[in-house]
Formats: C-alpha cells, sequence, structure tokens
C-alpha cells in the first residue's frame, strides 16, 4: 500500500474503513467461488487472485484477521458466513442445478429460509470452498469449523441447530450476530445487542434504603456483597484458595414479590458488577449439545467481564431431577449434572432464585454457601413499603390511612407497587390528579384476585 493510500485512508471514517474493506473481501470472494464451482464442474483448475492485503488497514475486520492470523481459507469461511448480512447476492452462484437429477447441488450444501430468497451457508458449503469437492481435502477443510479453531472458538461462527441423526455440517453456518456491529460500523460489542444471547442485563434505579427486608435476611446478603467486595483478597492473599473452591453461590427463596430480583440489582450496583438474568427457556434447546453450548456461553462471557449471573425461576432447570425412564430423561438429568459442574467451577457470584426451597435438588442445595429466605413483611415493613411507595409527587386522598393498609392487608413489596401503579393510573383520568382511597382498595382486590383470594 502506498503512501498515498494510506493517507486517504486516514481522512475516511471508521465506518467507511470497515465497508471499504469487507467491499474488496467479498469482490475477491466472489472470484474465488466462481472459480471453484467453474472448476469444480468443468474438472479444471482455475486461477484466483490473492487476498487482499490487510496488513496497514486500520478497519475493524483487518484488525480482526491480523489477531487471529487467519489464513486464505480462515478468510473464506469467515467471508462466507458474513456474505448473507452484506451481500447475498454473492452467494448466488450456489444455486447451480445437478442437470442430471434436476435439484440443487448436494457437495454446495446451503439450506433456505421461509424469510431469505437467498442462498444460506451450512457447514458443507463452507467444506466445499475450501476443498473444490477434492474428498482428500476435505479433513483440512472441516479443521475450520473445528471448536478449537479460533473462528469457532472465539464465536465468529456456529454450526447452529445439528438435528439428531444429521451430520454435523449439514447444520447452518451461523455469523455472530455480537461481532457484526462492530465490522460493520467499528461499534464495541455489548450483549444485550446479541439476540441469541440467552441472559440479559438487569438493573435498578432503587437504593438499598428503598429494600424493605427482616434484619436477618439483610445480614444474609451481607455476606454475599462482602465476598463480592474482599473474596479475591481472601482467596489470594489470605490463602482460602488451599481451602475452598472459587466464587460464591446463594439460593433467594420466597414468595414472588418479596424483592429477590431487587436484591441482585442492588448487590451489582453496590459492588460495580453487570448482573445478567439468565433466560432458562431460551437455554433449554430441542438440538442434541446445544443445552451445553448455551450453557458454555453464558459461563464463559461471565467470568471474563466479571458478571453476577441471576437464575429466575430456577426450579426449571435446577430442580428435582426425574427418573431416568426414557431418552429425554436422560438427556435432561445431564443437562443438570453439566450445569451443576459449571456452576460450582465458576469463580464468580451465582444467585438462584426459587418460591419454595423444597423445590431445588439437594444435590445442588449442598453447594450453595447460603439459602437467603425473603418472606412476607410483617405490618411493621409494610407500612415502611406503603410509606416508600407513596413517595413522590402524585397527590393521595387525606382518608387514606397507610398504617390501616398494613395492619389489614398482607402483601407483598411487589403487589403493593402494582396495586399503587393502578392507583396512579386512574388518577391520571382525572383532572385533580389524585388517587383516591378507592383506587387503593381496588388495587388490593384486583392482586388478592391474581392469587386466588378474597378481601
Amino acid at each position: 500500500m502506498d503512501g498515498k493510500t494510506h493517507s486517504s485512508q486516514l481522512e475516511m471514517s471508521e465506518k467507511e474503513q470497515n465497508m471499504a474493506t469487507l467491499n474488496r473481501e467479498l469482490h475477491w470472494f466472489a472470484q474465488v467461488l466462481n472459480a471453484r464451482i467453474s472448476g469444480y464442474l468443468t474438472q479444471k483448475e482455475l486461477p484466483v487472485s490473492d487476498p487482499p492485503d490487510l496488513s496497514q488497514e486500520s478497519s475493524a475486520y483487518a484488525n480482526l484477521v491480523r489477531k487471529h492470523e487467519f489464513d486464505e481459507g480462515a478468510r473464506l469461511v469467515l467471508i462466507l458466513a458474513l456474505a448473507p448480512h452484506v451481500m447475498p447476492a454473492v452467494l448466488d452462484p450456489f444455486f447451480t442445478k445437478n442437470s442430471i437429477y434436476d435439484r440443487g447441488m448436494t457437495e454446495f450444501g446451503g439450506y433456505l429460509s421461509k424469510n431469505h430468497g437467498g442462498f444460506l451457508p451450512t457447514g458443507e458449503t463452507a467444506v466445499f470452498i475450501n476443498s473444490e469437492g477434492d474428498f482428500t481435502k476435505r479433513a483440512k477443510a472441516e479443521s475450520y469449523l473445528h471448536p478449537d479453531h479460533p473462528l469457532v472458538r472465539e464465536e465468529l461462527i456456529s454450526l447452529y441447530g445439528t438435528e439428531k441423526d444429521s451430520p454435523r455440517m449439514s447444520a447452518p453456518l451461523i455469523f455472530s450476530e455480537r461481532f457484526l456491529p462492530h465490522l460493520l460500523t467499528g461499534e464495541a460489542y455489548t450483549p444485550q445487542s446479541y439476540a441469541l444471547f440467552p441472559a440479559k442485563k438487569i438493573n435498578t434505579n432503587m437504593e438499598w434504603s428503598d429494600l424493605v427486608i427482616d434484619k436477618g435476611t439483610l445480614e444474609d446478603i451481607d455476606q454475599i456483597r462482602y465476598w463480592i467486595e474482599k473474596g479475591d483478597f481472601l482467596m489470594n492473599e489470605m490463602e482460602l484458595d488451599k481451602k475452598i473452591k472459587p466464587g460464591y453461590r446463594s439460593l433467594f427463596y420466597g414468595p414472588p414479590g418479596t424483592g429477590k430480583t431487587l436484591t441482585a440489582c442492588l448487590l451489582g450496583k453496590a459492588t460495580g458488577s453487570d448482573v445478567y438474568r439468565v433466560d432458562l427457556s431460551a437455554i433449554v434447546s430441542k438440538y442434541i449439545g446445544e443445552t451445553e453450548k448455551n450453557l458454555s456461553r453464558i459461563f464463559d462471557y461471565a467470568e471474563k467481564q466479571g458478571w453476577i449471573l441471576f437464575f429466575d425461576e430456577a426450579d426449571a432447570l435446577f430442580g428435582k431431577r426425574t427418573q431416568t425412564s426414557s431418552s429425554n430423561d436422560r438427556f435432561a438429568n445431564q443437562e443438570v449434572a453439566y450445569l451443576l459442574q459449571r456452576i460450582e467451577d465458576f469463580p464468580g457470584v451465582v444467585i438462584l432464585a426459587s418460591n419454595l426451597r423444597s423445590n431445588i435438588d439437594q444435590a445442588f442445595s449442598r453447594r450453595f454457601q447460603s439459602m437467603v429466605y425473603f418472606g412476607m413483611p410483617d405490618a411493621r415493613n409494610r407500612y415502611k413499603l406503603w410509606q416508600k411507595i407513596f413517595e413522590g409527587p402524585l397527590k393521595v386522598e387525606e382518608n387514606l390511612n397507610l398504617r390501616a393498609l398494613a395492619n389489614d392487608y398482607e402483601m407483598s413489596g411487589g403487589s403493593a407497587i402494582n396495586v399503587y401503579r393502578f392507583g396512579a393510573l386512574k388518577a391520571m383520568s382525572r383532572p385533580d390528579k389524585l388517587i383516591l382511597k378507592e383506587d387503593i382498595l381496588k388495587g388490593i382486590q384486583k392482586e388478592f384476585q391474581k392469587e386466588g383470594k378474597t378481601l
């Protein structure tokens, strides 16, 4: 690259540099693809140009290629997976039909989506482009899709959703959504933007003073907070690593709305740690082995970033294990065993939340450092809750007695907030924006109806 070209690159924006690099890489890919398909069909080896020189470029794509020292084969697989997102028409040559059977070429792999008219690559597609259909080159071509290769290990690409009894290379070749914005615009990756990531960051605008719980529960929570703040010092400087496993595991249990999620968020807020709530429905996959991959993805990121992991409604995966009466039961129990091992080995903080302590398998219970009970607030704490909830600019009817509410109606903090929301919405329909006593009583009635109780 000459000085003039380098100077002009400096004047380009980061996004423009990224797009310029990708454009050159895609056009090189198109040349290689056409040559290899034509060469395969005619049984003649056709020359192809060398890949673009990225050694002096500062684009996100160029930096990625240099960081992992990707060779030509790895770059072909990478751009193959990326092509449907940025230039889907470049893959149209794969629609070439087998003239004898009047169908697509099996060697090319690929699949169609009901929402996408173009060709979508599979593992078999990646194998073809690096082996040109030559069986003797297949092992080398498949090595780019091995879990130890940086393309897969760093989760740039994946073979997602291998159905039972199907060849591994028939799985769709997926480019990681979490890297796509970075390669296109240079934006930093955040897990929240990754649609397939089965955990979401949670936080709160509330403070410890807003959490109304009894003294014993607060003392148990303080132990977790102290561990987050002092755990590394205790393990390394005080040599606790010779006596105990790293990490801290806690079970929060108690009725809904008693502060379990809020407490997890406050622990993160107080210690500067991100809290991620794990979506158990997204964890469990119908595809063999995908559940373990999903779990591994979460724990790997959490360990690198120092996240607190929060498993809400943990009974779904951490509950009592079934008898192995069927193959599905065996797979479910294998997933639980794998999860148990990852939790034990995780050096950070894991919080499981459940409505009932008895729902959690004893195999897990023995491994908790603490089991924190979040009970229904008594009348004194309910009065504190009502006082905090009614703080703010909305006016309340004078005859609404908060102490009487606390004494007469047993409910959780979450339910009390729902009552206030109902009253606030009713107040918005009035010119004076006044919350009436009848609004609150009606809201309480609705909350009780949810729980099958009557006033």
